[in-house]
């Protein structure tokens, strides 16, 4: 398909026309709804009705003239107010939405609607106080937070499947509205309710059929837990069976896969078909949602990558974030709340970005392949639990630091976003993902796990924080990624494959990557990998398993290390100071692996830390501990040079990262961002092209300037 055909289908899915074939000529299927865009989206969620009482007359007019002034493009609305879509039972209002809605269209404004599934009303709660989720052990719960409900409730899910039916009936036919956000950062609420425990045990007869099976391969007779009838099976609120709590994990995401597919299919039964069906991830990697399963129902993946600021802003957790929501579906997403100036649910954490962030930021989920970009939200809110959450607007609601900013940003976008939407990543390394083994390392982990909770940017549990030590010394040496999960056929595009921890597997997947070094792939794998099957029990046979043959050596002990430790030697040169390891260490017996580093250690010396193995024509290095982080970083660098990944970008200023695409014209994108206070020079080695921002030739060998807190967007000329 020509190049001009192409952004032409591009254009008929953002306006919604249908296409029709005409005589001789063969139709082309219409493009999924929301894939592909002709020019980035940016913009913020809006919540007129937070207003106060004596702001909301006029102020509806005021805050669309700021942002038509602005530049904005597009707002995300109605998600959080059930109780305004529907005050009593039955009884559905839409004049206060209307105005709004008809407001943004006159301005140009796109709207995203969200089903307001995820925060019941105060009368649905006090009607029906079984709609509560039941927490494991049975705590008693009463209304005021939101996602407290058992979704799986027939009766909850007629009074969603009504409320949902009746919005997008009715937005049906407007063309302001673009798409539909089903739910908000959707997970399975904990919920422990009878309802869902008979779903659960439903599972189990259909997976085990019998009690005698699922006795045999939970090791249920330890203790004496045989079940002999299912009428007798346990909750799950007190189990230490890690069988039967990974089981019960799968099932959890299995309810939020369903929840979010039935709201799927409501909206498509409903919508204009131009309108495109998305959710907003709630950052991904969570332990509780299989994210690839959900993608599955979505027309576009979205995400909410919230992260750090001021000196924490390096956009490596942006970019773990794109990678992954990119790899759901393999094309591009939209970040639907990201920061706008500070985050918090008190006053503990303000930390407003530093000039120029907000604009770096934005680029930095663009480099990632977001074609939206919004915040969280327009404007501060004056009460309630996220008070301090900021908006683009602070409290007093006039023009500022952060508007200017966006503004600024907004009017760039529209220069130069068509050259820069719908960009194509291709990458040649990939890491596997297994939230199995996130969770099944959280019943069993190897290290202990103490301090604060959510912090915005940080990976938790110890499974994600391996995971993303070995992104970010990706990121770090400017090599791009994808992710891979479990169910993929073979991993042969890649040149590289990461896999982090790989605990819960069966010994298919086992075989897979096995087969993938066999034939000339090359593998840097962690320790714990292989050690139980899919129902979380440990192989009765050497660790590690059907690994052996590709990682060339078995073992049969292991041990959590007190104090950190020295490899002999330094052997990827990384200093006495990031020459360490530790928390855990297994006692690798060789067969035909070459040792790459030994425990400095009178002890733990006889064993080597890391290793290498030749298996057919490729080759798997292995950790067998936890690595400092540069140290970590040093070993993804050999691991690139041994699979013929190396190349210039690692030889970047070390502040600089470079992200690779082509964009919709077929031309090649090079982003350069400068995560810091200080300018940077770097030389540039692709094709003779131009700065898209600056409109500044570039030739290959020429040294750039790239300014504090700033970026270079070069596309090549042919």
């Amino acid at each position: 398909m020509s190049i001009q055909l192409t952004q032409y289908f591009r254009a008929v899915a953002m306006l919604g026309i249908g296409v029709v074939a005409t005589s001789g000529v063969a139709q082309s299927p219409s493009p999924t709804p929301g894939a592909i865009l002709p020019n980035v989206l940016y913009g913020a969620a809006y919540y007129n009705e937070y207003m106060p009482a004596d702001l909301q007359p006029g102020r509806l007019e005021k805050d669309v003239q700021l942002m038509h002034e602005a530049g904005i493009s597009v707002v995300r609305m109605g998600e959080s107010t059930w109780s305004l879509w529907e005050p009593s039972d039955g009884k559905f209002e839409y004049d206060w939405m209307d105005r709004v809605v008809d407001a943004m269209g006159k301005a140009g404004i796109k709207v995203i609607m969200g089903t307001p599934t995820y925060s019941m009303p105060a009368w649905m709660a006090k009607a029906h106080p079984e709609f509560y989720a039941r927490p494991l052990g049975g705590a008693a719960m009463s209304y005021g937070m939101r996602q407290n409900m058992d979704t799986d409730n027939p009766k909850f899910r007629f009074y969603a499947e009504r409320v949902i039916t009746n919005l997008v009936a009715h937005y049906k036919g407007n063309p302001a509205v673009i798409g539909w956000q089903i739910d908000n950062e959707t997970g399975p609420n904990g919920a422990s309710n009878q309802d869902v425990f008979d779903g659960f045990v439903n599972h189990l007869k259909k997976k085990f059929v019998t009690t005698d099976a699922l006795n045999k391969v939970w090791f249920l007779n330890y203790w004496g837990q045989d079940v002999n009838d299912w009428k007798d099976m346990p909750t799950r609120d007190h189990a230490t069976s890690t069988s039967y709590k990974l089981e019960w994990s799968r099932w959890q995401q299995m309810r939020v896969t369903d929840y979010l597919a039935f709201q799927a299919a409501l909206v498509r039964k409903s919508r204009r078909p131009d309108q495109f069906v998305t959710q907003d991830y709630g950052s991904m990697m969570k332990m509780d949602a299989n994210e690839l399963e959900i993608a599955k129902s979505l027309d576009v993946v979205a995400n909410n990558p919230y992260h750090g600021t001021q000196e924490h802003l390096d956009g490596a957790w942006q970019a773990l974030q794109g990678d992954f929501s990119r790899s759901l579906k393999h094309q591009n997403f939209l970040v639907t709340e990201t920061n706008a100036q500070t985050l918090g649910w008190d006053s503990a954490g303000q930390f407003p970005p530093y000039d120029g962030q907000l604009r770096l930021d934005v680029y930095t989920d663009l480099s990632s392949g977001a074609n939206m970009v919004e915040y969280w939200h327009w404007h501060s809110i004056h009460a309630g639990q996220e008070t301090y959450w900021k908006g683009v607007l602070s409290h007093d609601l006039e023009p500022n630091r952060a508007y200017a900013e966006v503004s600024r940003i907004a009017h760039e976008l529209q220069k130069v976003g068509p050259e820069i939407v719908n960009l194509q990543i291709k990458n040649q390394v990939a890491i596997l993902y297994s939230v199995d083994s996130s969770n099944a390392l959280s019943f069993m982990p190897f290290e202990r796990q103490d301090g604060p909770g959510w912090i915005p940017g940080k990976a938790s549990g110890s499974y994600n924080a391996l995971l993303s030590q070995l992104h970010r010394s990706l990121y770090d040496s400017n090599v791009g990624a994808d992710f891979v999960f479990p169910e993929v056929s073979d991993f042969s595009q890649y040149k590289l494959l990461i896999v982090p921890a790989l605990y819960v597997a069966d010994d298919a997947l086992l075989k897979k990557i096995s087969d993938y070094v066999h034939g000339g792939g090359h593998v840097l794998m962690t320790f714990k990998s292989g050690f139980v099957n899919e129902n979380s029990a440990v192989r009765w046979e050497r660790a590690p398993g059907p690994l052996r043959d590709a990682v060339g050596f078995t073992y049969q002990e292991f041990s959590n290390l007190e104090q950190p430790l020295a490899l002999r030697g330094d052997p990827f040169h990384v200093g006495a100071e990031e020459n360490k390891v530790a928390t855990w260490a297994e006692f690798l017996q060789l067969t035909s692996a070459k040792p790459l580093a030994t425990y400095d250690h009178p002890f733990f010396g006889k064993w080597p830390a890391i290793t290498r193995n030749q298996y057919g024509t490729g080759t798997l290095t292995y950790e067998g501990t936890v690595l400092s982080d540069k140290l970590q970083r040093a070993v993804v660098l050999d691991a690139l040079h041994d699979a013929g990944l190396s190349n210039s970008d690692q030889s970047l200023p070390a502040t600089v990262r470079v992200k690779h695409g082509t964009n919709g014209a077929g031309k090649k994108i090079h982003y350069y961002l400068n995560y810091s206070n200080s300018p940077a020079t770097l030389r540039y080695e692709y094709g003779a092209g131009r700065d898209l921002l600056t409109g500044n030739a570039t030739a290959p060998g020429a040294n750039v300037q790239i300014g504090a807190w700033d970026l270079a967007i070069m596309e090549e000329s042919k």
